[in-house]
């Protein structure tokens, strides 16, 4: 693809991962349209979106941009180094019926010829930067026990276009969430141990850079204090479905919510888990969701739900046709009962989170997570060492890998017999758990990794080199001899993402006397 100019269709990932992929195959610009087998809308509409693969201000990456902040001349990493232009299906088909070139395959439609490099295109983006100033707008209800320990719910206020599926429905329900908290606490004698911190985010579309900014800002204070995000953006797209993406430690208060929030007579977990929460409701968080910041930069534990469309994905975001109308359409005109249904469930979690006295995270649920990847890695090393064995030392092992997957096993049966064996009655013993339950996300942040430079530092779902998941594919690349894999590298993020491991291990299991240091 080099040089080439590379027309892609939107939708599955998000446009920024869409330009960095062809960044990789050295294309020179990217165009990118509306398909009319994957969107419904009409030819002259406009695309909105962004390309950077990250979150936040992308000229202060990794710090705020507040007005009393001194930093120097930055740009975000996740910049990307060519050109890229949204175009709408009428542009689109006025370029693919010229080319030439090799025939399309079959199962493709709309156009016959894939292009080659006789086809010469000329592209020039002429979209203006410009500086505003954005506002975050924050209520807060303040506990009565633990008021330094918060839950924040969170909503995007703005939108390009006119939005009601992706901002209208979030805001709306947050601002409901709070007047009826509030009313509970003023005149229903509600009571929350903890506070509840209400948000709501501006400049949201362009890489939730409301919510990354006070992230920034505040990142000393609010990953010691803030224990959990509930975002409530697109929370209603469909009908039929009901997705939930979410940190592993908050599944089991997800799951056991979903029991208990009814619509049309029945539970939300009989009419879409169907007795396979994890496959039928789970799935991964996406980079452009405003949790992804607080799980991934700040080792918040997050999560993001919506009511989905059958085929997963609202096709108007983004556009100028994202209205009442359309969003009706989508869902047989239920949106009031969707919106509904969305803040009871939201509000339920958010008051379990602030008047339990333990906080409902199940810490076993990370060593899945864990062990499937030592798994993944324990056998692509020795794939390598079989097929490329001049690549890596053969004194290469997992054992130590294994070793702190084990430890963070045993740390987190630890911390549940010490619950059983406590009286949860003592606050001071609760906070103490609490803590310890607190700390686990955010030791999954990699502390030898620049914010700067790979801001998402959780090696588990965050993204750069230094994560499980890259670490599994840089081994794919070794055992095929790719040049563009580097064995060094390697083996440094495999030795700090062991240590990370065996590091947020150590803190789970509490006192540093009692612990085994071995490894």
């Amino acid at each position: 693809m080099n040089g080439r100019v590379m027309l892609i269709r939107a939708g599955k990932i998000s446009f920024a991962e869409k330009v960095a992929n062809a960044a990789r195959m050295n294309a020179s610009a990217v165009l990118i349209y509306a398909d009319p087998s994957d969107y419904n809308i009409k030819e002259d509409t406009e695309l909105y979106g962004h390309v950077h693969m990250g979150s936040g201000d992308p000229y202060t990456p990794g710090f705020p941009s507040f007005n009393h902040t001194q930093f120097p001349p930055a740009e975000s990493s996740g910049l990307p180094k060519i050109l890229a232009q949204t175009i709408t299906l009428s542009v689109a088909k006025k370029i693919l019926n010229q080319l030439g070139g090799p025939k399309r395959p079959e199962r493709w439609e709309g156009y016959s010829k894939l292009g080659d490099e006789t086809d010469i295109i000329a592209m020039e983006v002429n979209n203006v930067l410009t500086e505003k100033k954005i506002h975050n707008v924050f209520g807060v209800i303040k506990g009565f026990v633990d008021p330094d320990r918060y839950v924040v719910i969170g909503a995007q206020r703005d939108a390009w276009g006119p939005g009601y599926a992706a901002s209208t429905v979030g805001t709306s329900v947050l601002v409901e969430l709070a007047r009826a908290i509030s009313d509970m606490v003023k005149k229903g004698g509600f009571k929350p141990r903890r506070s509840i911190v209400f948000a709501s985010w501006s400049a949201g579309e362009y890489g939730s850079i409301g919510a990354t900014e006070w992230l920034e800002g505040y990142l000393s204070s609010l990953s010691m204090k803030a224990f959990s995000y509930i975002n409530l953006d697109g929370i209603v797209t469909g009908l039929n479905g009901f997705k939930v993406a979410a940190s592993p430690l908050m599944h089991t208060l997800i799951e056991n919510t979903l029991k208990e929030v009814k619509i049309r007579d029945s539970s939300l977990y009989k009419q879409f888990a169907k007795d396979n929460f994890e496959s039928n409701i789970l799935e991964p968080m996406r980079m452009d969701s405003s949790a992804y910041p607080f799980l991934a930069f700040s080792g918040i534990p997050s999560m993001s739900f919506r009511f989905s469309p059958d085929n997963l994905n609202y096709k108007h975001f983004g556009t100028m046709e994202d209205t009442i109308t359309n969003l009706n359409a989508a869902t047989s005109s239920q949106v009031p009962l969707l919106a509904e249904t969305a803040g009871r469930f939201a509000g339920l979690i958010a008051l379990r989170l602030v008047h339990d006295h333990l906080l409902q995270m199940d810490v076993m649920k990370y060593y899945k997570v864990v062990r499937s990847y030592v798994y993944k890695i324990n056998g692509r090393v020795k794939d390598v060492l079989r097929m490329q064995p001049q690549l890596l030392p053969k004194s290469l092992t997992v054992q130590w890998l294994i070793s702190a997957m084990g430890s963070y096993s045993r740390a987190a049966q630890s911390l549940q017999n010490d619950i059983q064996n406590s009286d949860l009655e003592d606050i001071e013993m609760c906070r103490f758990i609490n803590d310890r339950i607190m700390a686990v996300e955010r030791n999954f942040l990699s502390q030898y990794v620049s914010p700067r430079q790979s801001p998402f530092r959780h090696i588990l779902v965050g993204s750069g080199p230094h994560t499980l998941k890259a670490l599994t594919k840089h081994l794919d690349a070794l055992k095929t001899n790719n040049p563009e894999a580097n064995a060094e590298l390697f083996l440094n993020e495999f030795a700090l993402a062991t240590w990370t491991i065996q590091g947020c291990a150590n803190s789970l299991a509490g006192d540093i006397w009692s612990l085994d240091n071995e490894i």
